[in-house]
């Protein structure tokens, strides 16, 4: 009987996808690769300066226009072209590999990525994973197919004594357990 692990997802079949490993028998986590190349550009090269410098001087139709500019500096989705199944009392962690911000500049956004149990083949993506980078060095950053970008560590959860089940099922794929 199956625990937990991960697959490749449909589309990626036939592209060469490592499943994540653990690299020593001391390693929390799996290491999770991106599944195609991707560059993740810089936010000072989006508009991140021009936006400081225009709040700077406090004009309100330089916070307006700064604020516009600001929208197009956002995370990147990397596809990873896999999947992930556990029991439903665990969940994934995706978190940052530590040489990401030392070496290249790149974080994730959100500090840690949760990955519930019922993400799973969900009918929007196939629960396909992604790891959301920010690149906040001065120059873009190009993630190659095969190369390491996160970390995922399989964790349990408790609920409290008075949690209720809402009986709601997941109906999309990435950010869909909530409106906010």
């Amino acid at each position: 009987m199956r625990k937990r692990g991960f697959e490749v997802v449909s589309t990626y079949l036939d592209k060469d996808i490592h499943l994540p490993i653990r690299q020593t028998s001391g390693s929390a986590g799996y290491d999770i690769e991106a599944a195609e190349r991707t560059v993740i550009p810089s936010i000072w090269q989006k508009g991140v300066l021009q936006t400081l410098q225009q709040v700077q001087g406090l004009q309100s139709e330089s916070v307006d226009e700064a604020a516009a500019q600001s929208a197009d500096i956002k995370p990147v989705l990397v596809p990873t072209g896999i999947k992930v199944y556990m029991p439903e009392n665990e969940y994934l962690q995706i978190t940052c590999r530590s040489s990401n911000p030392l070496k290249r500049s790149l974080v994730l956004p959100n500090g840690v990525g949760i990955v519930d149990s019922d993400y799973y083949n969900n009918a929007e993506n196939e629960g396909e994973l992604f790891v959301q980078l920010l690149n906040f060095g001065f120059e873009d950053v190009t993630i190659e197919k095969g190369e390491r970008i996160a970390q995922g560590i399989f964790l349990t959860y408790q609920k409290t004594d008075d949690d209720v089940d809402n009986g709601v099922t997941r109906q999309g794929g990435f950010g869909s357990s909530g409106q906010n």
